[in-house]
């Protein structure tokens, strides 16, 4: 190909590209910024013209715009410019449910996106309220459980079906009714620089991610009343596969970043590298196969975890039928953790549950497996963790001679604190194989007359490289009905 014809090719495509991506601004289609007018149709109309006439975006610029559900369609980015929100409406009846409520939809596009430095505010306090009084007047139907609306019928923020090529990139999302963001089966979606400021009704989840392809969860904020960031897998047939979550500050009154509590499918190739968890009630790391699926391929490399109630959870179960669940090659290595002696999220809006007190404070790292689902193949590096201790043997106790009074609650829902009393405070492993522990350095700071490390049907696993500091401690580590265990 000669100069003249490939620069004449070039410019066809610049020109193809700046044609794809033409920014129509939200007023041109009568959409109003008032924060009263219900926008709805308006934007509606907006993205299916946009979609009809070769894609771009659809600009809302300083101002509040109401709107209940709309739906994004192929070639169509929503670009919220800074001071421009996206107004959920307050009528329970401006929204859509398909499957679940929510307020922004896609389902089956393609090349979508949510972009800029504005906010989609849920109004989800207000919202809730509403509902719960069109269910007491018989004009909803819910089970109405717990005093609260099932969150099917809470609008979420974001909810995307099967779409592939998915940005959202700088937007605030705020105030949801339920989950803040569900994507299900999407591939190659990014989710960069957002901040999840979702602290106001229950279920508030950050983002959640369900069997999923190709994902990059980077550089983001998530402040949540419920799990910050949470992978699920809803079909026995598929699964999260090949995901990135690094770069990211994650509060949470649950968990800060999870996976498995629906995990019918599995979980592979996951690496969640260089992120912080704090004031965090539950599990800075929840690992979770309890629903006939597996968790396999695991990379945790980088993480900072303040004030939380829990460093490591792992966990197979049986939760839902006749499947095995099963936890394989994981790798933890480069933490730094405190777990405190008071609650952690305390005095934040919707604080974590009491129904698993009194306790003592479990231990830093649980890997609790189940007879039939061995976790296995797990390697612990350079970990460091300082624990608040402070036990009190007349408070609560398991005898190390009586270990078998653990419950085994295979179908139980998952929680690092489910166990209540555990007789160790550093790290407790039960129903597991192949676990590696290196360059470990644990410091209880007050006195506890629990063992550091206790080991319950554990094989073939080594420590090497363990640094224990503790008043009083008589030994290091308990074992039960193990074999091979090196230490070195």
């Amino acid at each position: 190909m000669n100069m003249k014809k490939y620069v004449l090719l070039l410019l066809i495509c610049l020109q193809g590209l700046t044609l794809f991506a033409k920014d129509y601004k939200a007023s041109t289609f009568g959409i109003h910024s008032d924060g009263t007018t219900l926008n709805t149709r308006s934007i509606q109309f907006a993205i299916d013209y946009i979609s009809a006439n070769g894609g771009g975006r659809l600009v809302f610029y300083v101002g509040r715009y109401l709107t209940g559900s709309v739906y994004l369609k192929s070639n169509v980015t929503l670009h919220l410019e800074e001071g421009a929100v996206l107004l959920g409406s307050l009528n329970p009846f401006d929204y859509d449910r398909k499957g679940f409520s929510a307020l922004v939809f896609a389902f089956n596009q393609q090349n979508i996106g949510l972009t800029g430095l504005g906010i989609i505010d849920g109004q989800g306090k207000y919202l809730a309220r509403n509902v719960i009084d069109q269910i007491e007047k018989g004009l909803i139907k819910d089970a109405y459980t717990h005093s609260r609306p099932s969150a099917e019928n809470r609008a979420m923020l974001v909810n995307f079906r099967e779409c592939k090529e998915v940005t959202v990139r700088g937007v605030t999302f705020r105030n949801s009714a339920s989950w803040t963001q569900t994507y299900d089966q999407c591939k190659n979606l990014t989710i960069d620089s957002i901040r999840v400021d979702n602290t106001v009704y229950w279920n508030e989840d950050g983002v959640d991610i369900v069997d999923c392809e190709d994902v990059k969860m980077t550089n983001s904020y998530i402040d949540a009343a419920d799990d910050g960031i949470c992978l699920k897998s809803h079909d026995a047939t598929k699964a999260c596969k090949n995901i990135l979550i690094s770069n990211n500050k994650i509060r949470s009154s649950a968990n800060g970043i999870k996976f498995g509590t629906v995990s019918a499918g599995g979980f592979v190739n996951i690496k969640i590298l260089n992120n912080v968890v704090f004031d965090t009630y539950r599990s800075a790391i929840a690992l979770e196969a309890v629903d006939g699926g597996y968790i396999e391929n695991v990379e945790i490399d980088g993480l900072q975890s303040i004030n939380t109630g829990n460093l490591i959870f792992l966990r197979t179960g049986k939760r839902w039928g006749e499947g095995k669940s099963r936890m394989n090659n994981i790798r933890i290595s480069n933490v730094t953790a405190d777990i405190p002696a008071k609650k952690p999220d305390a005095g934040y809006g919707y604080e974590g549950p009491e129904e698993d007190e009194p306790r003592n404070i479990s231990p830093a790292i649980i890997v609790a497996g189940i007879p039939e689902s061995v976790i296995s193949n797990v390697s612990f590096k350079n970990i460091s963790f300082r624990h608040a201790g402070g036990g009190n043997i007349q408070y609560a106790n398991v005898p190390l001679d009586k270990l078998e009074l653990i419950p085994e609650l295979p179908a139980k829902y998952p929680d690092f604190s489910m166990f209540k009393e555990l007789p160790s405070w550093g790290i407790f492993a039960k129903h597991a194989k192949g676990l590696q522990f290196s360059g470990i350095s644990m410091e209880c700071e007050r006195k506890d007359f629990r063992v550091p490390v206790v080991l319950d049907d554990v094989q073939e696993s080594t420590f090497s490289g363990l640094k224990i500091k503790q008043a009083g401690k008589k030994k290091d580590i308990h074992q039960n009905n193990t074999k091979g265990i090196l230490l070195k």
